[in-house]
């Protein structure tokens, strides 16, 4: 969907998944410092938005997720992944139950899925589950707003911010009021300098949690079956997951950042050296300059010198060997 807020003035629409949101709104920079300092509002409008209801709701997802939900206190936010049966990461969701309804917002055009599979594992538990993206516009909030949340609206209270499931028709008059709008790309680079992974960025086909960090923030390890979990366990058990993700200083003298998916290497075996990972992410920072999150092999030595196809690359541990 198209968000109102493109007609703002200076909005320059995002392109590949994030299209439907504005990338930036003229200034990228002063629109991350603005986040920063908590003060703004970035439109997530184009990310689905699916709930879950009925008294059944919490106990039913619990046997889903990986996260433990049975006993999801109302209002607390909370992450969870949907896993493949070998364990590889299918969705991730961000959610929070209001006392009735399990609020969940997820990456832009993968709602469709997640409604599907919710509904073939309905069987007779008593819930509804429902795509709520025509009806609903997820808002971020950065940690240290002001901003007021309306009355009605559900709010996941998260360590950078709130995030607010607004009705999308009062998202361009919540706009006019809290402004200014934030673009996408502002958001983007403050998840890249705080390290959380982003599903269909950091993932593949392959990726398992223990790779990205999510364990213990979207996967408990104390919890009943859930499909996938025998690779989690067999992964924790063993402490050795074949990959793991990195933040990543780029070199700044660089005209152009490396686009995701460009191999990384070690820079004493130059480009033709063996590929050892991939960055997935790369954006410049207001402070940082030019970073990334990438994947690489475990086994990488943490002190090693990357480059990003010819951009040179100083790695930080994000997960550890």
């Amino acid at each position: 969907m198209k968000s109102p807020l493109l007609s703002l003035p200076g909005a320059v629409p995002a392109e590949g998944v994030d299209e439907g949101v504005a990338a930036h709104y003229g200034d990228l920079f002063r629109e991350q410092r603005a986040l920063a300092d908590g003060t703004g509002l970035v439109d997530l409008s184009h990310r689905g938005v699916v709930t879950v209801s009925g008294p059944d709701r919490l106990s039913w997802l619990h046997l889903l997720l990986t996260q433990h939900v049975s006993e999801l206190p109302v209002g607390r936010a909370t992450e969870a992944l949907i896993l493949s049966a070998n364990g590889h990461i299918e969705h991730h969701l961000a959610l929070v139950d209001d006392g009735e309804t399990v609020w969940a917002h997820v990456e832009p055009g993968t709602q469709d899925a997640l409604v599907a599979y919710l509904e073939s594992m309905k069987f007779y538990n008593r819930v509804e589950v429902a795509d709520r993206t025509d009806e609903f516009a997820v808002v971020h909030l950065p940690a240290g707003s002001i901003a007021p949340v309306p009355d009605g609206v559900v709010v996941r209270e998260i360590p950078h911010g709130r995030d607010l499931f607004l009705p999308r028709t009062s998202l361009e008059s919540y706009a006019d009021e809290n402004g200014p709008a934030i673009g996408i790309l502002a958001y983007e680079a403050l998840r890249v300098e705080a390290h959380r992974p982003r599903l269909g960025f950091e993932t593949d086909h392959r990726t398992i949690p223990h790779e990205l960090g999510w364990i213990g923030s979207a996967v408990h390890l104390q919890k009943g079956c859930y499909r996938g979990q025998e690779t989690v366990a067999r992964v924790q058990n063993l402490g050795k997951p074949p990959r793991r993700l990195v933040f990543l200083h780029l070199d700044g003298s660089e005209v152009h950042l490396p686009v995701a998916g460009t191999e990384l290497r070690l820079a004493s075996e130059g480009a033709e050296g063996r590929k050892l990972g991939f960055i997935t992410t790369a954006v410049r920072h207001h402070e940082l300059g030019p970073i990334a999150l990438g994947l690489i092999k475990r086994n990488v030595p943490v002190d090693a010198e990357l480059i990003a196809g010819t951009t040179a690359a100083a790695q930080e541990v994000v997960v550890e060997p």
